[in-house]
């Protein structure tokens, strides 16, 4: 089990920051090798949920309410570190989110941009496909709605 915080950006310390900044480069920049631009000023608008296995973070999502960038609330840049995938903190971090969008924003319909490969984990967490699939970043990708 990882230990969950919630944080709104300006409440992020600059490690902090940087750890989440790190963990996301070493897996959608590096490990995956797609160049992209991560740092898309969308994180100021964000709740960070920060995912800590023997304070060191292991985990991460942001997340939107409605209408920021989806008509209904949205989890993002879910992301684990490669060495403690086997764990289950991918589930972990998606409940966590999930709540927390509930808790925080009153919303129980979220949309996600899901990487297709990944289409089997929403779905254990009550997601489902909406849509055709599409590229983002040169990754294949669904849309994916909970209602």
């Amino acid at each position: 089990m990882i230990t969950i915080e919630a944080k709104y950006f300006y409440e992020l310390t600059i490690d902090e920051l940087y750890a989440l900044l790190q963990l996301r480069s070493e897996v959608f920049v590096v490990e995956q090798d797609c160049v992209y631009q991560d740092i898309d000023y969308k994180d100021q608008k964000a709740l960070h949920i920060l995912g800590y296995k023997d304070e060191k973070l292991v985990a991460y999502t942001r997340l939107f309410k409605g209408g920021d960038y989806f008509e209904y609330a949205s989890i993002g840049r879910v992301v684990v570190r490669e060495a403690v995938r086997k764990f289950g903190y991918g589930h972990d971090i998606i409940r966590a989110s999930i709540s927390a969008i509930f808790e925080e924003y009153g919303e129980t319909k979220i949309k996600i941009s899901a990487q297709t490969y990944l289409k089997n984990f929403y779905e254990t967490h009550g997601f489902y496909q909406i849509g055709e699939g599409y590229l983002e970043d040169g990754i294949p990708h669904i849309a994916m709605l909970k209602e």
